[in-house]
């Protein structure tokens, strides 16, 4: 209770002093106060001024006549070596990865093996490039193209070949990544 009492008895000394205007500072232009006092009211109603400059941090100036920069400090540990060293290790790793998450073109499903074949052939000449997979799951035969990444990609290879495959879907699955 009493450091309420103290913090209100502060705050309205202090709303006092902003009220009279008492607290004075001049500048001497740089940023700098010349004079700096700031006035307390006493109980008998006279002001007394207290000086606190004293109380202020004062930082050494920079040297008005040096235009250069100084020069940067050079580094005490080289750690160019291990960073190197440490992705060469990553990269290898990366190397070993032979599947990732991705999307193949669904082309066909279904229980004819000559059709299966004969819509192959007609992709392969369109798209050479894609690699495709023709699986056979009793009954069923499913013809899939391709090893895209993104969404963005296998639509754009589905694009190419969507008058050959009206009902084509694109799925997701396990690709294989190209070396």
């Amino acid at each position: 209770m009493t450091s309420r009492f103290f913090a209100f008895l502060c705050f309205g000394a202090m709303m006092s002093c902003a009220a009279t205007g008492s607290s004075s500072g001049t500048s001497d232009g740089n940023g700098s106060a010349s004079v700096e006092t700031r006035s307390t009211k006493k109980s008998g109603g006279t002001a007394t001024n207290i000086d606190t400059r004293k109380y202020r941090t004062t930082f050494p100036a920079a040297p008005s006549n040096s235009s250069a920069p100084a020069a940067p400090a050079a580094p005490t540990n080289h750690v160019r070596e291990q960073v190197s060293l440490l992705m060469d290790s990553v990269a290898q790793v990366n190397r070993n990865i032979k599947y990732a998450a991705g999307y193949r073109i669904l082309a066909y499903t279904g229980v004819e093996r000559q059709t299966a074949m004969n819509l192959r052939n007609n992709i392969i000449r369109r798209l050479p490039e894609e690699k495709d997979y023709l699986t056979y799951k009793q009954p069923t035969y499913q013809l899939k193209i391709g090893d895209y990444f993104t969404r963005v990609e296998a639509q754009a290879a589905l694009a190419k070949i969507q008058d050959l495959l009206p009902n084509a879907l694109l799925v997701q699955e396990t690709i294989n990544i190209p070396k």
